[in-house]
């Protein structure tokens, strides 16, 4: 009895281990919650929790985006300069009116995606450099646009995306939750989603199998560029002007945190889109923790890069096992 017990411990503690790494994300939201509830003044209010979500909505956003671009191996770093080439074209073209406006922003960020994604797909650059490129020019180009100031925006239906509410709900939270629900089944659901896991996982036997591995990239890129134009228009309508000079600016850095903390590996294979959404908020949380208690922002930051490596130990410790 003694050694079947024995020979049970480890197995129970490997369950245990397994069971904290698939959930890291979850649990250190808990506890960050937790520690609020106790320290931070007023924090269980409405007015808080609607802050947070209202705050995280464009980053949630840009990190579906980016989750699909680490989940076939690639990388997304230009996602920030688009949200600023969104504000920019924005004002532009809002005296055809907002839904024309949101349009060309929108094909507008599908450009841009498409040419990150022919870079990556059919010219074979590597996708930290072709979106690199983007990253680097794109916010020039929204800053040429925009003549170098900022714009205010007016129109009432672009003001309602980004402060307006719905049964009570605000309007950056409803697109937000609309977004995952819609990735969550693209993923999760469709053939389009086994193939971006099958690409992340081995691109070698991807091709070999047959899989429309270089239009899979391509739409991969177009879905992530469409979502940062989308976290665009948001910041832009919650500012109440488009200012491409500030807007997505590092908000790379806070997605490609937010998918890592969520538990999809930088090795590709794998999106865990409830995990990034996770993340995000995670992420969102510390911010709002530190600036709620008067704290210095950068032990907010160092923080961050503490739970990223934990984040990346946790998933070389899921690849050994």
């Amino acid at each position: 009895m003694d050694r079947g017990a024995t020979a049970k411990g480890p197995s129970d503690l490997s369950t245990v281990t397994s069971w904290v790494r698939g959930r890291g994300v979850y649990l250190a939201f808990v506890v960050l919650v937790l520690f609020n509830l106790i320290i931070t003044p007023n924090f269980a209010s409405v007015v808080t929790v609607t802050t947070l979500l209202i705050t995280v909505s464009p980053i949630v956003l840009v990190s579906l985006g980016v989750a699909l671009a680490i989940g076939t191996e690639g990388i997304d770093l230009s996602v920030g300069s688009v949200m600023a080439l969104a504000s920019a074209f924005l004002p532009l073209y809002l005296g055809y009116g907002w839904p024309v406006a949101v349009l060309v922003v929108l094909l507008v960020g599908a450009l841009a995606g498409l040419v990150n994604g022919s870079l990556v797909a059919f010219v074979g650059v590597q996708p930290i450099i072709a979106t690199l490129a983007l990253l680097v020019g794109g916010r020039g180009l929204a800053q040429i646009f925009a003549g170098g100031q900022s714009l205010p925006i007016t129109d009432p239906g672009i003001l309602w995306l980004g402060q307006g509410r719905l049964f009570g709900v605000p309007a950056p939270v409803i697109v937000a939750v609309v977004a995952v629900i819609v990735m969550a089944f693209l993923v999760n659901r469709t053939t389009f989603g086994r193939y971006v896991v099958a690409v992340g996982g081995n691109r070698s036997a991807s091709y070999l199998s047959g899989h429309p591995v270089r239009r899979t990239l391509l739409a991969v890129y177009v879905i992530s560029a469409l979502l940062a134009a989308l976290a665009g228009i948001i910041a832009t309508a919650r500012l109440g002007a488009s200012d491409p000079s500030n807007i997505g600016l590092l908000i790379e850095l806070s997605a490609i945190t937010a998918v890592v903390v969520g538990g999809t590996p930088l090795s590709g294979g794998k999106v865990k889109i409830m995990g990034t959404v996770m993340g995000a908020l995670l992420i969102q949380l510390i911010t709002n923790t530190f600036i709620s208690n008067d704290l210095p922002f950068t032990w907010a930051q160092v923080l961050t890069a503490v739970i990223i490596l934990v984040a990346v130990y946790i998933q070389k410790g899921r690849g050994s096992a």
